[in-house]
């Protein structure tokens, strides 16, 4: 389902997103451009973002996501 119909953001992008070490939805918003339109979506995107965490099983090594 679209997250982000301005910028074509799925719950699958986040999803990938979040494996490759995503944890917040700045960090979202810099790897997707989720939220960074109208910001109508970003209450979604952070659900998203949380259903995503919550799937991890912690058996994959996760990068580190680092603020720049």
């Amino acid at each position: 389902m679209y997250v982000c119909i301005c910028n074509n953001v799925t719950e699958r992008d986040i999803e990938q997103a979040v494996r490759e070490g995503a944890r917040t939805v700045d960090c979202l918003a810099d790897r997707l451009a989720v939220s960074t339109c109208c910001g109508q979506c970003r209450c979604y995107a952070e659900e998203s973002l949380q259903s995503a965490l919550g799937t991890l099983d912690g058996s994959e090594e996760l990068p580190l996501a680092v603020a720049v």
